[in-house]
């Protein structure tokens, strides 16, 4: 792999809560991203996967420093950039976008798509004049499956994928070098979503960007990412190349988020073995002891409660966190 673009080293982001107890209640701290380290290379697509509430999109946000971390290193294209305020970031803001879960709600209904995604240009490009604002837009309509002659109209006229497709617009329209992907097609139709995992690859071919995909789907997380990172309660269970981990999961709860993945095979689907995990996810305001899967592990002993098992390295580029993975 090439020298990251991105590297980030135990980044925690801890949310101070007060709960029910006493007169007044008790603070308690809600730990949504404990610790978690990676690096993404340009033009690679990382794909964070786990059930909702483990953190994904928390962690993304934090990498954008849209929240700010408690603790951690996130380093930039060779900068520090944990902690900067507003005016600090300001600048990297044209390197780094996101792409939101809900396509609608992330467009102004005030604004005609034109001005949606011609938006970050007069931000960043003062210097344009209007038409050639226009003549950018355009080209990055053609670009993302839409008509030109679509600029004018406004976001309520247009479907759920073609704001999808709206917003994955206005993310390129600067030519980033990284877009965060929270979720971008768990709100839409299969065959859509095929439709913007596509786009989102092209667009990638074509410009060489790095994208982080958040999703619950490992389905769709396997089509897209050329590695992938396994979140459960804030922390990483495991990382490794897309092709190792699907072949071979090394950690219980990566096993049980593959074995949920339908066989377009009937017969194989039947007859293979699924893993069920017991129980809920644990609520992140009381995390289990030791490791935070125990709880639902099938292998988990008493070590697991007393002691939280390190990241270790499992060659070829894997990590993972378990005492028993060998």
């Amino acid at each position: 792999m090439s020298a990251p673009i991105l590297s980030v080293r135990d980044l925690r982001v801890h949310f101070a809560m007060r709960v029910r107890g006493g007169i007044l209640g008790r603070k308690v701290v809600l730990k949504a991203v404990d610790g978690v380290s990676f690096d993404l290379a340009a033009g690679e697509t990382l794909g964070v996967v786990g059930e909702s509430g483990c953190g994904k999109s928390t962690l993304g946000r934090a990498v954008m420093q849209l929240i700010p971390p408690s603790q951690g290193s996130v380093v930039w294209m060779g900068d520090e950039i944990a902690g900067l305020g507003p005016s600090a970031m300001r600048p990297r803001r044209r390197e780094m976008q996101i792409v939101f879960q809900d396509p609608l709600a992330s467009l102004d209904p005030r604004m005609t798509i034109g001005d949606i995604i011609a938006e970050p240009l007069r931000t960043f490009h003062p210097e344009l004049g209007r038409e050639a604002r226009r003549d950018r837009v355009r080209e990055m309509l053609a670009k993302v499956g839409l008509s030109p002659q679509m600029i004018n109209r406004y976001p309520h006229e247009f479907s759920g994928g073609q704001c999808q497709r709206i917003g994955v617009a206005r993310a390129m329209i600067l030519r980033p070098k990284l877009i965060v992907c929270d979720e971008p097609v768990s709100a839409l139709d299969v065959s859509i979503q095929g439709q913007i995992i596509n786009l989102l690859m092209e667009l990638q071919r074509e410009f060489g960007v790095a994208l982080i995909f958040i999703s619950h789907n490992l389905a769709v997380v396997r089509h897209v990412s050329h590695r992938l990172l396994v979140l459960y309660l804030g922390r990483v269970m495991e990382i490794a190349d897309r092709d190792s981990l699907y072949r071979e999961p090394l950690h219980p709860y990566t096993k049980a988020l593959i074995s949920a993945v339908p066989l377009p095979d009937p017969d194989a689907e039947r007859a293979r073995e699924r893993i069920v995990l017991q129980g809920d996810l644990p609520s992140p305001l009381r995390p289990p002891s030791g490791c935070v899967f125990r709880t639902r592990c099938p292998r988990a002993e008493a070590r697991c409660a007393e002691v939280a098992p390190p990241i270790e390295d499992a060659g070829a580029g894997r990590q993972v966190a378990c005492h028993f993975w060998r």
